[in-house]
C-alpha cells in the first residue's frame, strides 16, 4: 500500500512547479508505461495492479526502480486518468538539449502551441515521420504535463523536445526555415529541402517577430470553406509532403 506521503508526492507531479522542482513526471496507462520501460529513460517508481504486472515481459524489469503493487483506486488517486486498471510510472526528466548533429536533420519548431492535446499529437506525428527533434518557444505548453504525455502514446521516448528563445534559434540556425502561413506559397509548388519547419499557434499562427526569419513561406491549399486546419493536422500534412519530396 502507498503511504499518505508517497501518494502526496506522486500526485504533486501533476503540477508543473512540482515536476520542475523534482525533475520527475508521470506516465499513465499500459501503452505509455511499457514504452518508457523499454526505453533508456530512467524510471524512479512503477505503480501497477497485480493483473497488469502479470502481463509485462520480465525483461522490462531489468531496470532498477521502486515497485508498488496497488489497487486501481490508488492509481486513480495519484494520477489523472478517470479509469486506469494497469499502471503508472514516475520518470526522471532527461536532458532535452539538441543533438550535436541537429543541422543534418529535419527539425520541427513550434511557436506558442498552448493546447496539451495538440502538442502530444504533434510529438506522435513527428515520431511517425522520423523527426527526432522539436524546438519549442518557451511559452509552448509543458511537454511533461500528463495530458501531453498521454497524447504522445509513448512517442515522447523517441522525440527530443527542447525549449528555447525561438527568435535567437532561428536567427542563428543558418538553415532553410519553412513557415506555415496563410499567405504562403502552396506547399505542392514549393521545392522542399532539409531545414527547419516552423508551425504557429492554434489561434494566431506564427508570431509577428518570427515571420521575418522565415525563408520559405508555405501553405496548405484548401478546397472547401473551413477557415483553418487544426495545428496538429496541418503539421501532419506538411511533414507528409516533406517525407515524399526529399
Amino acid at each position: 500500500m502507498l503511504s499518505k506521503r508517497q501518494s502526496k508526492y506522486f500526485k504533486s507531479l501533476q503540477l508543473k512547479k512540482y515536476r520542475q522542482a523534482e525533475g520527475k513526471f508521470l506516465v499513465e496507462g499500459a501503452k505509455g508505461v511499457e514504452e518508457v520501460l523499454k526505453s533508456d529513460w530512467e524510471v524512479e517508481a512503477l505503480l501497477a495492479t497485480s493483473e497488469y504486472l502479470k502481463t509485462l515481459d520480465k525483461g522490462l524489469f531489468r531496470k532498477k526502480f521502486d515497485l508498488f503493487e496497488v489497487k486501481e483506486n490508488d492509481l486513480l488517486q495519484v494520477g489523472t486518468f478517470k479509469s486506469n486498471s494497469t499502471g503508472l510510472a514516475v520518470v526522471k526528466m532527461p536532458e532535452q538539449s539538441l543533438n550535436a548533429n541537429w543541422k543534418e536533420e529535419m527539425v520541427l519548431a513550434l511557436d506558442q502551441i498552448n493546447d496539451p492535446g495538440n502538442l502530444g499529437t504533434i510529438v506522435r506525428i513527428a515520431d511517425w515521420y522520423g523527426i527526432k527533434q522539436i524546438v519549442c518557444s518557451r511559452d509552448t505548453t509543458d511537454v511533461f504535463s500528463p495530458k501531453v504525455i498521454n497524447a504522445t502514446m509513448g512517442s515522447f521516448t523517441r522525440v527530443k523536445v527542447h525549449y528555447t528563445d525561438l527568435r535567437s534559434f532561428l536567427s542563428e540556425c543558418e538553415r532553410h526555415v519553412y513557415g506555415a502561413l496563410l499567405d504562403g506559397q502552396s506547399i505542392y509548388q514549393t521545392k522542399l529541402q532539409h531545414g527547419v519547419i516552423l508551425m504557429g499557434s492554434e489561434s494566431h499562427g506564427i508570431s509577428e517577430e518570427l515571420r521575418p526569419l522565415v525563408t520559405h513561406s508555405i501553405k496548405i491549399p484548401g478546397r472547401g470553406g473551413a477557415e483553418s486546419l487544426n495545428v496538429a493536422v496541418a503539421t501532419a500534412v506538411v511533414l507528409d509532403n516533406f517525407a515524399r519530396n526529399i
